[in-house]
């Protein structure tokens, strides 16, 4: 098993970079890699309970889903839900666990990536790849929110 860790600094208060990586109107903003559309979700990670993000590539139109269950909220500090990857027959692969963490900082707040339980470094390699542009979404969303 293979674990990551990304942290990035916001220029936005605790609270509202909570509402941001939890509120579906704001998850809508961000949620995946800067290649990629949402084309169905269940996106809240306000609530304790199922979730769900299908995602098409813009230029490969590779369709990806994934889903688990929220299993913590602890508003302004942090949320966790279960990940797991579904198949081309929409089997649900391993399932992995993602805590988002936020602080306040000087400047704002400061969002900590904690995924574990990947199956493999390779894995955690690409989950590392497709945070950080998430991440980086997340920074122009919540900077400039449409």
């Amino acid at each position: 098993m293979s674990d990551l860790k990304l942290e990035r600094d916001f220029n936005a208060t605790a609270d509202r970079l909570f509402e941001a990586v939890t509120r579906h109107t704001d998850l809508m903003g961000w949620w995946g890699p800067e290649d990629i559309d949402i084309i169905e979700n269940d996106l809240d990670l306000s609530r304790i309970g199922p979730w769900f993000s299908v995602m098409r590539g813009r230029t490969s139109g590779q369709i990806f889903k994934v889903s688990g269950q929220v299993t913590h909220v602890s508003p302004p500090t942090s949320v966790g839900f279960t990940w797991g990857w579904h198949d081309d027959m929409d089997a649900r692969g391993t399932e992995s666990h993602v805590t988002f963490t936020i602080a306040e900082t000087p400047a704002g707040s400061r969002l900590t990536i904690d995924h574990r339980d990947l199956s493999d470094d390779e894995m955690a390699a690409h989950h590392e790849q497709g945070w950080a542009s998430s991440m980086q979404c997340l920074l122009l969303w919540v900077t400039n929110p449409s």
